[in-house]
């Protein structure tokens, strides 16, 4: 019986580990906000507005094929295009310089680019076409062809937009079930890598000092064995030397999910805590909600790094100190929940909230105010608690900078959780990624979110809501008696023209850049979008390592200038070979496929996992 549950919990945790996120049925609401406090301004009135030149229906087959659209009102004249061709063996055939002396006003115009070559090879070794476009006080637009080709046909593998308006520097990510993390630059083209020996990176950051840091899954925690899960945060300096580990993994706790590293060089990290039944019952929760007979409840830890190995937990905040409950009035944290918006209601959340009761998956620090943010996704709701209390302070409800302890000092996203709304007022639904805007950037002090859309609508959509949090020059937040936080509805709001098409139901991440723009991912699919104020897509990337699973969890993008940049070694092969001759061994690329291959790695990592 032992072993047939245990092989259960195997197959159960793997699909836990494929599917990341959990599919959680949502529950909804929308903020009430004070008419007259903490009004909502426009802060994109300066933008510029977008080009009405387009590049579109770029088509594989016997060469390329592509479009260019004027969707203005006037003729644009004197346009270039400039093709250029990289990769092992590959020959334009056609002009490489085009010069188109007006387009009119809602007029396209067909273009095709006449290859010969032979190139298949790993995503590194891609054959690239790159296509500039430029025209007087138009915006210059660049579109990145990768392809495959054979004699005189090719296959397109991914189309890489790279216009002026992107902010540019270097993406750093991390694929999700593999080993190595990248940095690329606009591009495309990896300028940097660093290789784990752990899958799971759901977070990683380039740090001032040039050190990566990054989560991994040293081992699955069949105790808790719920999605996000990580168990190990590592640090490797720039030339990839593993300089620092962390392991937080055994029967009662485990980490996952993300991290925020401090100004002082600690890392608030998140983490689940088992617990039993009769402390479940002891804390008022409906017995009908503890199928497993167990709760994991997120709490977060502040670790001081202790080189090579280890670290101080030097603080802690746990949400298990902050409940209250209107199910069972012989408990002490018995009262109405709507009167209590600084604690959480314990008997709220479905699906597998009935065991992974909140799920955090995010935490970001604002120094001024000294203050973390969370996102719950359970809950479907960002919260907002004090750091500057001691770990016996945020253990209550006094003391601290906010004389509040630990309690909730705001909360957005579903105010029926608080009882302040209903299903209607629902603005989050299976969020992720919850940040400040940093200071200097447009939009600084506001908070953008990754709303996967989780059960929101039929069909589906993702979005990336912006909000301003009503909260004064001292870090105090306004709440209207009597009603939910503020505000009633994001600033700004970006999804893709056709909605289901952002769609992401588990991870993803949202950045706003010191331009203005918005770097976002889509973790799901593996794709990467930047787009501007006014919701233009002026950055495109799509995941191509490794040959098999790209979902990845976050991204960052880092400027030119970035104090954290060391030298680069160029990864991908960007000379020209028009006049070289082919090489088979370029062309076959044995032992390289054979040494990346995904499903080979994969299983050695979890021969290891389960070792």
């Amino acid at each position: 019986m032992v072993l047939y549950l245990n092989k259960i919990t195997s197959i159960f945790t793997i699909l836990i580990l494929f599917f990341g996120s959990s599919f959680i049925p949502s529950v909804t609401t929308l903020s009430l906000q004070k008419k007259n406090q903490f009004e909502m301004t426009e802060v994109y009135d300066t933008v510029k507005k977008s080009n009405s030149l387009k590049i579109y229906d770029i088509q594989d087959g016997f060469g390329i094929t592509f479009f260019l659209s004027n969707e203005g009102d006037d003729s644009i004249f004197n346009i270039t295009i400039k093709i250029e061709a990289f990769g092992r063996f590959i020959k334009i055939q056609s002009p490489n310089l085009i010069n188109l002396q007006e387009l009119k006003a809602g007029q396209s115009e067909e273009f095709k680019i006449k290859l010969f070559g032979f190139g298949i090879g790993n995503p590194e070794e891609y054959a690239r076409i790159k296509l500039n476009v430029t025209a007087p006080n138009i915006n210059s637009m660049e579109r990145i062809v990768l392809l495959n080709l054979v004699g005189k046909f090719v296959k397109i593998i991914s189309v890489i937009i790279n216009d002026e308006e992107s902010f540019e520097g270097y993406t750093l990510f991390s694929p999700l079930y593999y080993f190595t993390t990248y940095l690329i630059d606009n591009s495309g083209e990896i300028v940097h890598k660093w290789k784990s020996n752990y899958i799971q990176n759901l977070q990683c950051y380039l740090l001032e000092n040039g050190n990566l840091i990054r989560t991994g899954l040293p081992r699955i925690n069949f105790y808790i064995p719920g999605g996000g899960i990580t168990g190990r945060i590592e640090m490797f300096n720039w030339e990839g030397d593993l300089i620092w580990e962390f392991e937080y993994t055994n029967r009662q706790q485990c980490l996952n999910h993300g991290f925020e590293v401090l100004p002082n060089g600690n890392i608030l990290m998140i983490a689940w805590e088992v617990k039993k039944y009769s402390e479940a019952i002891d804390a008022g929760r409906n017995p009908l909600m503890i199928p497993l007979g167990v709760l994991w409840p997120c709490y977060i830890i502040e670790v001081e790094p202790i080189f090579p190995e280890g670290g101080n937990i030097v603080w802690e905040w746990h949400i298990w100190d902050h409940l209250i409950q209107d199910y069972d009035s012989s408990k002490n944290n018995y009262g109405v929940v709507k009167n209590h918006p600084e604690l959480v209601d314990i008997n709220y959340g479905l699906g597998i909230g009935f065991t992974d009761w909140n799920h955090f998956n995010s935490l970001d620090y604002n120094e001024e105010f000294d203050q973390i943010l969370i996102s719950s996704h359970i809950q479907n709701e960002i919260w907002i608690i004090d750091h500057s209390t001691t770990t016996e302070e945020a253990a209550g409800h006094s003391g601290g900078r906010y004389g509040k302890g630990g309690d909730i000092l705001y909360r957005w996203g579903n105010p029926q959780v608080y009882r302040a709304g209903s299903e209607n007022d629902q603005m989050l639904f299976g969020q992720h990624d919850a940040q400040w805007i940093k200071d200097g950037f447009p939009g600084e002090g506001h908070i953008t979110i990754f709303n996967n859309g989780l059960f929101r609508s039929k069909p589906p959509y993702s979005s990336v809501d912006e909000i301003i949090p009503p909260v004064d020059e001292n870090g105090s937040y306004y709440l209207e008696p009597g009603s939910a936080y503020g505000p009633k509805e994001p600033i700004w709001i970006f999804t893709t023209d056709n909605p289901p098409d952002l769609y992401s139901p588990t991870m993803s991440s949202a950045e706003r850049l010191p331009n203005g723009n918005t770097i976002i991912c889509n973790a799901n699919s593996g794709i990467f979008l930047e787009v501007t104020p006014e919701k233009e897509i002026v950055w495109n990337y799509k995941c191509l390592y490794p040959n098999f699973f790209k979902q990845v969890a976050n991204i960052n993008r880092y400027p030119l200038d970035y104090p954290g940049l060391g030298n680069f070694t160029k990864i991908n092969v960007d000379i020209n070979y028009e006049d070289k001759f082919m090489q088979i061994s370029d062309v076959l690329n044995i032992n390289t496929n054979l040494k990346n291959n995904f499903f080979l790695c994969y299983l050695r990592n979890l021969i290891t996992v389960f070792d």
